[in-house]
């Protein structure tokens, strides 16, 4: 569970706005609807390869740029 505890004199746009960057950031709603599913081993790894794939090309696309 995420918590974010007001600092003195902080307004709660503020807090709400810490708040969503510590969600965004610990990828917990990435989280909560990979696990509403269940996926195979194999296909995770499938998920990763195109990653790295993606990742490789956009990296080499920018050293071309």
């Amino acid at each position: 569970m995420l918590r974010v505890i007001l600092k003195p004199g902080e307004s709660i746009e503020r807090a709400l706005k810490r708040y969503k960057r510590k969600h965004r950031n610990v990828k917990l709603h990435e989280q909560l609807r990979d696990r509403k599913h269940f996926k195979k081993k194999s296909e995770k790894q499938r998920e990763l390869i195109k990653k790295a794939q993606f990742k490789e090309k956009y990296l080499r696309d920018l050293e071309n740029i």
